[in-house]
């Protein structure tokens, strides 16, 4: 089981990681109009956001997933039989891929990069931007490995230690 504090944590975080989306939307939301359209407010400011549909709606999406994904994981943390180190992975690798999954998307769609292959691959956008974002890639294909094998780890030995 997680600390409280590193449960609320997790929450901060995960509430961090959908205001995040919440600001990519916008930015989405004014990519697809092409101007910020805010009536009565501000109407028809032209604007050029570069990126592309796919990347912006992935950026967004990214967000929202991984802030609800820790939101459920501070859920079921006492659930969870890990013991101390294991809490720290746990926790750590968390944080790691939810960020570093997020951020990199939206860099993705503000540079129309991908991230996808060292050397940009088939896809355009600045080949040094892509492969900044690549390497940013690595650790949060360790990180969701590690903490989701510890989630598994976690709540097998839970379920092994009730009574029928």
């Amino acid at each position: 089981m997680l600390s409280e504090k590193r449960r609320l944590l997790l929450i901060l975080n995960g509430a961090g990681l959908l205001i995040s989306s919440i600001i990519s939307g916008w930015l989405y939301f004014f990519f697809l109009l092409g101007a910020i359209d805010l009536w009565p407010f501000v109407t028809d400011i032209p604007v050029e956001i570069g990126g592309d549909r796919r990347a912006w709606n992935m950026a967004h999406l990214e967000g929202i997933t991984n802030g609800i994904l820790l939101f459920a994981l501070a859920a079921i943390a006492p659930f969870l039989k890990l013991g101390p180190r294991q809490q720290i992975w746990l926790f750590w690798s968390s944080l790691t891929f939810t960020w570093l999954f997020t951020l990199p998307a939206i860099a993705n769609a503000l540079f129309s990069t991908r991230g996808l292959e060292f050397g940009g691959g088939p896809f355009p956008g600045d080949v040094t931007i892509n492969n900044i974002i690549y390497l940013f890639g690595w650790p949060p294909i360790i990180a969701v490995h590690i903490a989701f094998a510890l989630i598994v780890i976690g709540a097998w030995k839970s379920y092994r230690g009730l009574k029928a």
